[in-house]
This record gives structure tokens, sequence and C-alpha cells, in this order.
């Protein structure tokens, strides 16, 4: 055990050091982790013979936890709702088509049983979030159509429908006398409701103050996602798809000091990553891979050039989607870590299979990621589906989450006090800094020289301010019922602890005065006092 944890603790180390390096290889970093953890092993230079696959099945399914609730966490609904309906069919009947397409194709052309077929069939159904989202961030590629949007959420989300997909089989495999439907209602069903309920109740004591620092928040939200795992799992209920539910909820919430949770989560994912795959790298035996390599790689094509693009014809081309964009989409269908820890749960069965199924889908998962990762950035700049003009971290939580520093715009209009003053002349507080002048359609770089004008446009940078011991924001909708529909601000009867900070109004966001006037449709945001002395 000591010895296992001091090899892991040497790979971390490599692996971060490295990680600098590793970004601009043109494959991906991921196998990079594989190759060490065979380099490792008892093929390679240092010889270690390792096959406890119970060891590893205890240790690689909570990284994926953590890889799972991290996936969550840093999917941005907002930013993905204009593509949420597909990426919904892509993760569910998108993973059957896939499924059943690579089944039919491996019962026919190697003469497995239909359910050995479906079995290997239902593993590599699901595709990986960490390859795509790894690539997409470490090249800086956006993409037109809200396209990384939807292969992040999709890639993140399907591993529910796969690994119920492969407890079917396994089931009838087994000859277990379990009802599938029932099998099915359970899963999905413990799986949401627990996925639900879980995050809504942290969510609660989070924004209550319950806890005194960081760190008791941070452990807090571990236990809340161990707990969204274990407790469907002991109910015979799917984990995977609670954990990631859990993670979109808290992900898409208000919490206190929220950029902490992403930039740990963020950590600790990769860690898990690298883990991963260095385990399963070491437990895999290369001389005995060429037994399984052929049909490995028949599979893959099958799965890349057949099975892949066909569930994202049938679901895509009914939205008008453009050609270029549905081939790359198919194209960026990669296998992960997710498939061969599943791998590993088939072993422990002991169900009696025609080929070594660890190292079938190992194969089937490294020529996935090192054909399609390593072409993917080369595949998407010929379609034309790169652009240029914006920025991949907004597709992501963590573009808002990582930083303390808040920026505030003024306008300059001809009654204000700054009008027809240098900036130097101006008493601006130590901790603001005004940042750019928009005048026109010019921007300038202000300096203490700069004069600043009437109708000049402000850019103010401030640190961001959170206090959730004194300090509430909420949202009053306003409907038409509503006794503030049609009241003007200062006829509002608040009490004096509560203060409206802005309105939202459609796509507008309106800074209120004592005229403003209120509409239905409105949404008040309110800032209240926890103590009559705070406003």
């Amino acid at each position: 055990m000591d010895f296992g944890l001091l090899l892991i603790g040497f790979i971390i180390l490599i692996c971060i050091l490295l990680d600098r390096y590793l970004n601009k290889l043109p494959i991906p970093s991921l196998i990079i982790f594989l190759g060490l953890g065979m380099i490792f092993g008892q093929n390679g230079p240092f010889h270690i013979v390792f096959n406890d696959y119970r060891f590893v099945s205890m240790i690689c399914p909570l990284c994926l936890l953590f890889i799972m609730f991290s996936g969550g966490f840093s999917t941005n609904i907002k930013t993905a709702k204009p593509i949420l309906s597909k990426t919904i069919l892509l993760s569910t009947i998108g993973v059957l088509i896939t499924a059943f397409v690579v089944c039919l194709s491996i019962h026919f052309l190697f003469k497995l049983s239909w359910v050995e077929s479906l079995l290997i069939g239902a593993l590599i159904s699901s595709t990986d979030a960490g390859s795509i989202v790894s690539i997409l961030k470490s090249k800086k590629l956006a993409l037109k159509n809200h396209t990384d949007s939807l292969l992040e959420v999709e890639s993140a989300s399907n591993d529910p429908v796969s690994y119920t997909l492969m407890l079917i089989a396994l089931v009838l495999l087994t000859n277990q006398n379990v009802s599938i439907p029932f099998l099915i209602i359970k899963q999905i069903g413990i799986g949401l409701l627990v996925g639900i309920l879980i995050p809504k109740l942290a969510i609660f004591l989070l924004n209550k103050n319950f806890f005194e620092s960081q760190q008791s928040r941070t452990i807090f939200l571990i236990g809340t996602m161990i707990v969204a795992f274990s407790l469907p799992n002991v109910l015979d209920g799917n984990g995977y798809l609670s954990v990631y539910l859990c993670g979109v909820i808290l992900g898409n919430s208000n919490l206190p000091n929220k950029r902490y949770f992403v930039q740990f989560f963020d950590v600790v994912t990769h860690i898990g990553q690298v883990i991963i795959f260095f385990l399963l790298g070491l437990l895999v035996v290369p001389l005995e891979l060429g037994k399984v390599l052929l049909i490995a790689f028949i599979i893959t094509l099958v799965l890349t050039f057949l099975a892949r693009p066909l569930a994202c014809f049938s679901i895509l081309a009914p939205y008008k989607t453009k050609l270029e964009e549905i081939i790359l989409i198919a194209f960026a269908g990669m296998r992960g870590s997710s498939p061969i820890v599943y791998a590993i749960t088939i072993v422990l069965s002991g169900a009696d299979l025609t080929y070594n199924i660890y190292n079938l889908v190992f194969c089937v998962v490294l020529l996935s990621i090192s054909i399609q990762g390593s072409l993917f950035p080369f595949v998407a700049k010929k379609l034309q589906m790169i652009d240029e003009n914006a920025d991949i971290s907004k597709t992501f939580n963590d573009y808002q989450e990582d930083s303390d520093v808040n920026f505030i715009k003024i306008h300059l209009d001809k009654n204000h006090p700054w009008c027809n003053k240098y900036l130097k002349d101006i008493p601006v507080p130590n901790d603001l800094l005004i940042v750019s002048v928009i005048r026109k359609n010019e921007t300038i770089i202000p300096k203490g020289n700069t004069l600043l004008l009437v109708g000049d446009l402000l850019v103010i940078a401030a640190k961001a301010f959170e206090d959730r011991k004194h300090l509430h924001i909420m949202e009053l909708p306003i409907n038409t019922n509503h006794y503030l529909a049609y009241a003007t601000l200062k006829d509002a009867r608040f009490p004096k602890n509560k203060l409206v900070i802005l309105i939202k109004r459609g796509l507008d966001t309106i800074i209120p005065e004592g005229k403003t006037l209120i509409y239905p449709g409105d949404i008040l945001v309110v800032i209240e006092a926890l103590n009559d002395n705070d406003i």
C-alpha cells in the first residue's frame, strides 16, 4: 500500500511538472498518463506487476465521482440553454443508438452472442468530458453555434445512460432474476430524486451561514457529493446520474465564495484524471493487447465512422443543424476513462466472455483518444467551425468565478461632477481603478492627465464584495397582480433594511432611481441587511 501511494505521488508530481509542456503536444495529455502507467507496468522497464482489479475498482470510481461532479458543476446552463434539448437527446437517445449499432456490428462481424455484443456496445457508448474539455481549453478552441457547450454538456451527462445499459447487459449475461423494467425505473427514478433533493438541501444550508469558514463549506460540499453518489447506489439507483445532477444544480446556484469551489474542483478533477489513467495503464499488460487489437480497431472504426455519426445525424438533422456542425460533433465523440472503469466491474463480476473485456475496452479508448483527440483541432479548422472572436472560458462556469475583481460602468452626463476634470484631480478611492474610458467609438487607456468629457463611459475595476453574515441578496418577480406593478420605486414600501439594487427587464439591466417605474415581468434584485445597521 505504501509503495502504491509513493508511486502515485511521484506520478502526480511528474505530470504536474510536465503539464505546461504536455498541453503543447499535438496529442491529448491523457494519453501520456496512460503511457506512463504502461511504462511502469510489468512489460515496461520498471517491471511492476500490478493486477489488483479490486483496489483499482475502489480508487477509480472515487476519482470518477469527482470528475462527474465537477463536469456538472462547471456546466453553464445559461450558455448551454440554446442547445439544451439537442444535448439531452444526444446524451440519452444518442447513447442508445450508438450502443445498438455497435452491438449489431459486433454480433454479425465477430459472431458474438447478442448479450455479449450489447455489453461491449454499452460500455463504449458514452463520450468523455475530460478529453473534450481538455482539448478545448488547452488549444483555446471556441466553436461556433454553441457547439463547444453542446459537446461539454453532452459528454459530461451521457455516462449514466451508458452505465444503466451496461447493468442491463450484465444482468442478462449472468442470468440474474431481476426485472429489467423495474431496474430501469429504479436507476433513473432514484438517481433523479436524490440528485435534485440533496443539492437543494445543501444550497439551503450554505446560504444560511451554517458554516464558519470556507474550509468547512468545501468539506461540506465534498460530503454532499459523496452522499449524492453513494445513497442512490445503496438504494439500487444510478449514482452517476445523481452526482452529475447534484453538480449541475450546485454549479448554477448562488453559493457563497463560489469561485473557491470552482478552483478546488478544477485541481481535484485534474489529479483524479491523472490517477485514473495512470492506474488503468498500470493495470493493463501490453503484451496481451495484441489478442484484441484487431477487433478493437474495427470496433473503433465502426464507432467513429458509423455508430456515432448515425446517432448525431438522426438527432441533429431535424433541428436543421448545419452539415459541418454535425460532422464535427460526430467526430468529437471520444471515449475516456468511464468505459474502462465500468469494464473493471464486468471483470469482477466473473462473467464468462469471449475476449478479455478490460483489454478490449482499453484498446478502443486508446485508439479513440489517439485518433480523434489528435485530429480534432485540425478537423474543426477544416470545417471552419472555430470562432476566432469568442472566448472558450465563457463556456464554463469558472469564467466569472475565478476572480474577485468586478467591473462597473459610469456614464458621465452634463451634471456629473467629474466632467471636464483631469483624472489626477478626481478623488478616486484607492480600492477603485478606472481601467478605460469609452468615448464614442474610441477606447482610451486613462492616465493622470486624461481629461474626462460629457458622454464618456468609464469602466471601473473594484474588489468584489461578499458577506453572507450581514447581507442577503434575493430576487422578487413582479407579475400583473403584484402590488408593485406600475408603481414607482419611491412609492414602494420596502422595509428600511431592504434596498432594490437593480431591475432585470428582459435582457436589460436597469440601475433604479426613485422615479423608476416597475412593470409586470420585471425582476427586482433586493439586498437585505440581516441587521438594521448594515444599510
